[in-house]
């Protein structure tokens, strides 16, 4: 890519990672980004659903408003507690990057998961609730096995390559070397689950409260 060409994140994140997020690092967050972080979240909570197995007892059509509503709210404030994280990693391990260059780096490394969404809706429009179940049917379709399987390989390999890309940015705004920062994803991701969960703790702990008094 020439050096006066412009970049366009969203394609060339997929296969220019390190100069997108150099591009994004000196820029705000955007309306973008938070539509990025919002279609992940999405993304999250209707895999979540198929893990709960709730294409048992409910509709395909109920799985999805449901992700609608409260998936876009998980995105963002998943993204900012892991942006807030690796930005605190970052300065431990001697960098100084901000919340919004971590943001950007989730976000933008996220576009994978967030064209999953879009596998997600078609494989449910194909096959309804079955979307959303972890064992598929004995008696289902060939060609609804078939999508379900199509839809799990797809989803696979947009889930690694979006960690790959998001490890990427890590090395290139933190100054690690690529081995590193996949480790620190991946505390990063650990610590995140651990705050989201505290926090899911915390609320239900003061609804219990509210419910009681």
């Amino acid at each position: 890519m020439p050096p006066t060409e412009s970049v366009r994140p969203l394609q060339d994140v997929w296969l220019r990672p390190r100069r997108v997020f150099r591009e994004l690092s000196a820029q705000p967050l955007s309306l973008v980004d938070y539509l990025l972080a919002a279609a992940q979240g999405v993304a999250t909570w209707l895999a979540l659903a198929r893990a709960q197995d709730l294409g048992t007892t409910k509709g395909a059509e109920e799985i999805i408003v449901g992700g609608l509503i409260f998936g876009p709210l998980l995105g963002v404030a998943t993204l900012f507690i892991l942006a807030a994280i690796y930005a605190r990693l970052g300065k431990r391990g001697g960098a100084a990057p901000t919340v919004a260059q971590m943001f950007h780096v989730l976000a933008y490394g996220g576009v994978p998961l967030a064209v999953s969404l879009g596998i997600w809706l078609l494989t449910a429009v194909g096959v309804g609730g079955d979307a959303f179940v972890t064992v598929p049917r004995p008696n289902m379709e060939a060609f609804a096995a078939f999508l379900l399987q199509a839809q799990i390989i797809a989803q696979a390999l947009l889930f690694f390559w979006s960690v790959l890309l998001q490890a990427m940015g890590l090395s290139e705004l933190q100054g690690l070397s690529m081995g590193r920062a996949f480790w620190i994803w991946l505390l990063g991701q650990f610590l995140g689950a651990l705050a989201m969960t505290l926090v899911a703790l915390s609320l239900l702990a003061l609804g219990l409260k509210f419910t009681s008094a």
